[in-house]
Parts: structure tokens; sequence; C-alpha cells
């Protein structure tokens, strides 16, 4: 029998399935110290754990582990790089918190606006404070979503008894999907401007870090609140401070850079803290328990990874193709524009790519949405797809276009206008050198996205490639390359130009204006 450790507390609900399965012995103790039960037990299979730290020097005294359970979202105490090393498996249970995460976003709002939390201590001491405890009601205010994940359409379902317009901000949901959830999708600055109420929904990445910054807290109504249930790092604490007092914000916060006692730099600016409380509920513990029971037996019995976060690209594929993926995928969005929603996603896969096409779809989901969560498989990625709303298709690569190890991503979106748009790119890898050799009807480019750049196409006339040249002097940015072809007809024009430093967005659309671009971006890859 295979031995699995839980030194956390959890609900029984993990161990009795395991137990139950026949094929585990289980050893639940979350009163030892984790080093003595695993001094005690150094034949462990799989450890099932919470937010226990787990080290390298913890992975070498088991040699025999081979699986490491998350019971929840987030395995930032894992080691599992050195995990993966050893051969050994981490798995976490995505979503298992979504609903507790939810409701707990509608309890803070609604303790806030009506004053639960000061009213009681004042009742109690005998005082009858009625006017100083005057509240507001959700009742027909707006209220924004940043992120429609699992967490952010259960916030949108738990909010539709309460009679409130809603906004959302995600840049994978489609249109239709959104109707359907009875959500408008807007940008960023425009849910800012317009919410009496907002609620994040974000991971904490490159992308996302400082987001939420003092550009988009200005532009708040005054007296407006703002929730943050997700990460802490997705807010520029140093500008929410200078922002909330004077719009006269309300500020609720769950989440902490470290999940510790201790003092918080976020108590001068938040009007209700909580004790990171989203996943704290019995049904969330018991939704994740049972998820980790679930996924080492399915992962054992049926070999079925679609949670392992930590697995290194399959056997045989050059690990420069995933990046080709991701930077297609990229450019892509970034051609149709990061706000609008997309519709439909296609790929073609040339020569010895096809059998990897289902790994290949994963980090090109990554770079359309950084809100994806990696560890997804194939299925679970279609699923997902599915639930914003977008249509996916794999087409049969045609050999006799001889693009060999290419692959091809197109991507439609929908315009202000509600029109549609399509941009398509193909690229491949070169002597160890990812290549992007067509966009749209410019082929042949042969660019290496590497570095900086920016993009325009435009109605083919001479001069123009100077105005783009000149205002990028204009800004003490030098170019390092330059392609500028033409499309079959002679019509169009596409410039692509590495840079030796950012472009900012605000350069880039004064250009685009000036020269008539029908699409402009600035890139980093």
């Amino acid at each position: 029998m295979k031995k699995v450790l839980i030194p956390t507390k959890l609900e029984s609900i993990a161990r009795e399935l395991l137990e139950q399965h026949g094929g585990y012995q289980v050893i639940q103790d979350q009163s030892t110290p984790l080093t003595e039960l695993i001094a005690a037990h150094p034949d462990l299979y799989a450890l099932i754990v919470r937010s226990e730290k787990i080290t390298a020097e913890i992975i070498d005294s088991l040699p025999d582990l081979r699986v490491i359970i998350r019971a929840g979202a987030g395995y930032n105490t894992i080691d599992t790089q050195y995990a993966r090393k050893q051969g050994i498996d981490v798995m976490n249970t995505p979503g298992a918190n979504a609903n507790a995460v939810a409701e707990e976003v509608i309890a803070m709002v609604l303790a806030d606006a009506r004053h639960i939390v000061s009213a009681d201590p004042s009742v109690r001491s005998g005082k009858w404070e009625k006017s100083r405890f005057m509240g507001r009601e959700l009742a027909g205010k707006t209220f924004g979503i940043v992120g429609l994940g699992a967490i952010g359409r259960l916030l949108l379902k738990r909010l539709q008894g309460f009679d409130v317009r809603a906004l959302g901000y995600d840049p994978v949901l489609s249109e239709e999907r959104a109707r359907d959830l009875n959500i408008e999708l807007v940008d960023l600055p425009t849910l800012f401007a317009e919410c009496d109420f907002i609620s994040l929904h974000l991971p904490e990445n490159d992308q996302t870090r400082g987001l939420i910054n003092r550009d988009l807290l200005g532009r708040m109504k005054v007296g407006a609140t703002l929730v943050n249930c997700a990460r802490a790092g997705v807010i520029n604490e140093k500008d929410l401070a200078e922002t909330k007092q004077s719009l006269s914000l309300r500020y609720l916060n769950d989440v902490y850079p470290k999940d510790e006692a201790g003092d918080k730099s976020i108590a001068a600016v938040a009007d209700l803290m909580l004790p990171h409380l989203g996943a704290s509920t019995v049904e969330a513990n018991t939704n994740a328990a049972r998820r980790a029971a679930e996924e080492l037996i399915e992962f054992d019995d049926k070999g079925i990874t679609s949670y392992v976060v930590n697995r290194d690209i399959p056997a045989g594929l050059d690990e420069a193709y995933g990046d080709l993926a991701y930077t297609l995928a990229y450019l892509c969005r970034a051609l149709v524009g990061g706000d609008h929603p997309l519709k439909a996603i296609e790929t073609s896969f040339y020569g010895t790519l096809k059998p990897y096409a289902q790994w290949l779809l994963l980090p090109m989901m990554a770079a359309l949405n950084k809100n994806f969560d990696r560890s997804m498989d194939y299925a679970a990625a279609l699923q997902y797809l599915k639930d914003m709303g977008i249509d996916y298709r794999d087409r049969e690569a045609d050999p006799s276009k001889g693009f060999e190890n290419s692959i091809t991503v197109d991507i439609t979106a929908h315009t202000d206008g509600d029109q549609l748009m399509v941009y398509s790119v193909r690229g491949t890898v070169t002597e160890g050198n990812l290549m992007i050799s067509r966009i749209n009807d410019f082929d042949k480019l042969y660019f290496e996205p590497k570095g900086h750049a920016v993009l325009f196409t435009y109605a083919d006339r001479p001069g123009v490639l100077g105005r783009i040249a000149a205002a990028l002097a204009n800004e003490q940015i030098n170019i390092d390359d330059v392609r500028n072809p033409h499309n079959a007809k002679g019509t169009q024009s596409l410039a692509l130009l590495k840079i030796n430093q950012p472009a900012s967005p605000d350069l880039v659309r004064r250009v685009a204006e000036e020269i008539e671009a029908q699409s402009a971006c600035t890139l980093s890859f």
C-alpha cells in the first residue's frame, strides 16, 4: 500500500476516500510537527498539504516521495523546481474555494456598507448612534468585477439578487458569453470610472503586479469601494494610500504579501481587514480535501495529470516551440488589442509539431490571458475556452505548403463597434532562434521576436517609414532592425521595427494617428 501523509487540518473526506480506495495507508496528524512526522514515516509516497512549507531538505528526506498535492490553488510554499528534479509531481486543486471567495466579497461589501463591524460594539456599550451609522444600499449601484474566471463569475451570480448594473473586465471573455452572463464588458479605465463597487479577481504575476495604480484609482467615483480578495501585489499600495484620501474611497482587504502574524502596512489604508479568510469555510476545505484525494486516485489509477503544476515539456518536443506558441499568441493578441473580447482561435501545426498540438495550446492560452492556469491539461483548456464563449479549431495542416515545423495562429476578436477583425501570424524555430515568418498578408518577414518592437500597418505611400523613425528618434529611441514589406497587391504596408527600449503606448498612439495606421501596437518579447 502507498503511504500518504496529511500533516494539516483538512476535512476527513480526503482520508476517507483514500482509505475506501484500498490502495493507500493514510496518516493524518495536524498536531505533531512536520519534521517529526517525516522522520517517523520516511517511506511516504504522497503528501497532501495546505500552507506547510515543503523544502528541498524535506524532499531529500523522503526518498520514496512521488506526489505532493496542495489542497488549494496556490503552491508557492512548495519547492516545485526541486521536486521536478527529483521526479516528484506537484499538484493543486484550483477552483475548490471559488464560491467561498465570492461569498466573502458579498459579506465584506455589506458589512462595510452597513457599518456592521463598528455598530455592534457601539450598541453593546449602551450607545444608540443611528445617525453615525447611516449606510448605503447595493440596489441601483454599478458593480465592477475585474477578472471573470471561476470566482468572478460566481460573484456575478451572487450579485444578481441585489439589482445592480454589472460591468466586467476580462480580455478573453467573448461578447456572446458576456451577454449570457448578463454583464457588460468594458475596459479598465471605464470600469474604474463608472463603478460604485469594484472587486478584484486577478492572479499576481509580471503582467498584473501594480496594475491597479494611480491612473485607475484616480478615475474612481468619490466614496466608491474597492475590494481586494485576490493578491496584495496587484495594487500599488502607495498610489492607493494617496488616492484614497482625496476621493474618500473605501478599501476592503483580505490579502497580504505574507500570510503571517505581525504589523501590516496596509492597515493604515484599509477600512476593513480580514486574515485571508477567502478559502476558510468548512465547505471550501471539504471541496479541497475531496479534490486532493480524487486527483491522487486518478493520477495513480488513470494517469490523469490535469493538475500537475511542475511537469516538463513532452518528451521529443524542443522547448523553443513552447516559447514560439506563446510568442505567436502574444503577438496576435497585441495586434487585435488587449481589451477586445475574443471570438475564435484557430491553429495549424506543421511537420513534426502535429503530435504536440494539444500541449502547445497551453502556452498559447497563457499568452492570451494572464489569468489562465498553466497547470491545466488540454481537456481543461478546451473547457475553459467554452466557459469564456470562445470557439477553438485546430485545422488539419497542409503538408504541401512546406511550412516544416511551423505554427500558425489566427485570432478573431470583436472591435469597439462589435464588428469582427482577424489577425493571423506564422512562425518557426531556426537554429534555436524564434522567427516570425508571416503577419496577415505580409510574408517572408524572418523577424526574430526578441527585445522591444513597434508595429504599424497602413495604406502604402512614400515617406511613412521616415515619419515613424523620426517620431522614435524624438523620444531618443534607436532602431535596431526594420521590416517594411508590402502586401501582394501593393496597397498595404507593414512597418515592424526592433528598437532599443520600450515605446510607450502614448507614443504609438500618436504615431498611429499621424500616419493614419490601420493597426498599431508596442511589443516586448
